[in-house]
């Protein structure tokens, strides 16, 4: 096989210290664009050769009907969807934005999770960045809102994950945005203005006001020919606030020094605060703070983020700012108005002296748009974690159209696996789990960096001609998938398929993706003297919950159709409900059946999911994540499946579990079967067709066309 020139390596890569490995480099491209439209696509890989003496695993366990397995890649890569330009600005967990292409692997930024019938917003890391060229796309909302992308981006829809492009039949047919879909978020968001002069002028004036001490005065002292006093006092219990004030004070060559106001108690927390009695000092503070004539709007800017610093809060979705001052309230409420926010005024009297609050009304676009306008310093107050994702901004799209060139575009990988671009809930990568046993690093190598058993056809055609090879079905694989990306330039599952189908040995498939289709010429082949079996495995039918679970694999309407397809030539194709996750996926097991019945399977089987070792962290992150409000089912029938604990190695048990969940699981699939004609046992591979020596040339590598 001749090497191909390298690809680039991905830029913002998370991990960077790979320890060194024995495996040789094989350089691959692939075309994304000859992907099947339902598989997310490709991103940079760095394929090894995997320097294999033998080819066949054997299987001892009771629990698998194959003795030999091939495992013709270790990791597994479906390809990744590209992002969004550079500039798109991503809310971070601070709720101020930062440009796309400025992330940092270890950021903390803004994502979602399903709780009950909303998803919510909450606070998640960035696992990885990186940048391509790819064909750029414009999408346009009715709030204005525009964002640039590639045509396999995914957004949250009103009707759920949604990519850019794509079409209704053929081999491009995927759910794609339409001019009928509402995207979900926030609606467009403020990038953050310039902390001008003014700005620190207007802050200082809503911090001091509001929370600080400033006042002069005079008394007789005796022996002294005057008792003039100048006080300048603030003291918070945010440092951050605090910190801003006497930087800004410094700016304006206006010094002060910092003192323990307060020890922290186990009622309260501590209170630092900073102070000035020279004359000259408080008099400068005393201007500064003075009400401007005309204000200026970067002022009433710094002036709403200093009072919110120092009387406002934000709690359960609601932002006041509240105060006793009738000067003060005015100039809250007139700089509120300037920049166009609806506002609620409220009176609550507190002994003698009624408080007066003002609430900014129009949920949480409002209240964003709010905090990224006048940047506040305390940024605990901004949060709005846990709020349900619900927006009453325009966000339907009203235009979707190609630049007509290609653009460098971004991606991140995120915990959640989702952030929010330009307001609007955008898809991202997932990471696989690791495979450092083999020499690599974690995260994303599991996924990136690919071994490649390239021999593997030759070793198989020698143990073939070998007398002690006793003719028995080779399952393709055991393991990893036979058919991902790299398998479309590499061919090292058909060349398989091809020296099987010469000595004629039988073989079964497991897949979980379309491309199996492309060897149907060989597997027509097999099926006149019954040599070839596959299996199309079917987790669910939610693509919404397949693209969290299974994200680079094929989604389930390509999966189905793979089945038609292949029984439609005559390859008998099973499918295998797998796995399946107790309280989260086992109620769709009788609508999977049914489905792949309608399509074709001659028969099914299932696996209950299993949790060994690291795999059991792993899974309880992404309910975490993911389903958090099926967390504790999902984890308590679990364990009523393993005898109360998450995995069981026992043969006969560790496939299905032992208990009453396991016997419902079973016989609800037992019944679903039953209706749909799948309950019959399936038949077995020819053997006796096997021909030790072909005879010619085996042709191992000859074009597949």
């Amino acid at each position: 096989m001749d090497d191909l020139p390298e690809t680039p390596a991905r830029q913002g890569r998370a991990a960077r210290t790979n320890p060194a490995n024995s495996y040789e480099p094989l350089h691959v491209d692939l075309d994304p664009d000859a992907l099947d439209g339902d598989e997310l696509r490709q991103v940079e890989t760095k394929y090894y050769r995997d320097p294999a003496q033998s080819i066949l695993s054997t299987n001892e366990s009771p629990d698998v009907p194959f003795r030999y397995s091939i495992n013709p890649y270790r990791g597994c890569e479906h390809g990744c969807i590209y992002c969004l330009a550079g500039s798109t600005p991503i809310l971070m967990a601070d709720g101020r934005t930062t440009p796309l292409r400025e992330i940092k692997v270890g950021d903390e930024i803004y994502g979602t999770e399903r709780k009950g019938w909303y998803r919510h917003y909450i606070r998640t890391r960035v696992q990885d960045h990186w940048a391509t060229e790819k064909s750029a796309y414009r999408i346009t909302l009715g709030d204005g809102t525009q964002l640039i992308a590639s045509a396999d981006h995914r957004f949250l829809t009103d009707r759920g994950w949604k990519f850019v492009t794509g079409e209704e039949h053929g081999r491009d047919r995927r759910p794609h945005l339409t001019t009928n879909n509402k995207l979900m978020g926030i609606g467009k968001l403020t990038k953050t203005p310039s902390l001008t002069p003014a700005y620190r002028k207007g802050y200082l004036c809503g911090m001091i006001r509001g929370d600080g001490h400033l006042a002069s005065y005079s008394y007789d002292r005796p022996d002294r020919s005057h008792g003039h006093q100048w006080q300048f006092r603030l003291t918070l219990t945010d440092d951050s606030a605090l910190a801003r004030t006497a930087c800004y004070l410094r700016e304006f060559e206006i010094p002060t020094h910092q003192f323990q106001f307060k020890e922290a108690t186990q009622q309260s927390n501590s209170m630092a605060g900073i102070r000035t009695h020279a004359r000259s000092n408080v008099r400068a503070v005393q201007q500064l703070t003075e009400w401007p004539t005309n204000p200026s709007p970067d002022w009433r800017r710094g002036f709403l983020g200093g009072i919110f610093d120092a009387e406002g809060s934000y709690s359960g979705g609601t932002l006041r700012i509240s105060n006793t001052d009738p000067e003060i309230l005015q100039c809250i409420e007139s700089s509120l108005e300037n920049f166009g926010f609806s506002l609620a005024r409220e009176t609550k009297n507190r002994r003698e002296t009624p408080v007066h609050s003002l609430r900014v009304r129009g949920g949480l676009q409002a209240h964003l748009r709010f905090f990224q306008l006048v940047d506040p310093a305390i940024r605990r107050k901004t949060s709005f974690e846990g709020q349900a994702l619900k927006s009453s901004a325009d966000l339907g799209i009203t235009h979707i159209e190609p630049l007509g060139k290609r653009m460098r575009l971004y991606d991140i990988t995120t915990g959640t696996g989702d952030f929010i671009a330009n307001g609007v809930v955008s898809h991202n990568c997932y990471a696989r789990p690791t495979h450092e046993y083999l020499g690599f690093s974690a995260g994303l190598d599991f996924e990136t960096r690919i071994l490649v058993k390239e021999n593997a056809p030759e070793l198989l055609a020698e143990t073939f001609q070998k007398e002690r090879w006793t003719p028995a079905p080779i399952c393709l694989s055991g393991n990893t998938d036979p058919y991902q990306p790299a398998e479309r330039e590499l061919e090292v599952t058909r060349t398989l398929l091809k020296v099987c189908a010469r000595h004629r040995n039988p073989v079964s498939l497991i897949t979980k993706n379309g491309l199996v289709t492309r060897d149907l010429d060989i597997l027509e082949e097999m099926v006149e003297w019954n040599g070839v079996r596959l299996t199309v495995s079917v987790t669910t039918l939610d693509d919404e919950l397949a693209g969290a679970m299974e994200p680079r694999a094929a989604r389930p309407p390509l999966r189905l159709r793979t089945i038609e397809q292949c029984a439609e030539v005559g390859v008998p194709v099973g499918v295998n409900v797998a796995p399946i996750v107790p309280g989260l996926t086992d109620e769709e097991v009788p609508r999977i059946v049914e489905a792949a019945a309608e399509r074709g399977a001659d028969s099914a089987g299932f696996t209950v999911l299993r949790l060994p070792g690291a795999v059991r962290e792993v899974f309880v992150d992404w309910l975490d994540r993911h389903v958090p409000n099926r967390k504790a089912r999902v984890l308590n029938r679990l364990r009523s499946l393993r005898g109360e604990e998450l995995n069981d190695e026992d043969f006969g048990v560790r496939m299905t579990g032992d208990g009453l969940w396991a016997d419902t699981i079973g016989d609800l699939f037992q019944l679903a079967c039953k209706k749909h004609g799948l309950d019959g046992p399936s038949p077995s591979l020819n053997t006796d067709s096997f021909r030790r020596r072909p005879g010619g040339q085996i042709g191992l590598f000859e074009s597949s066309t």
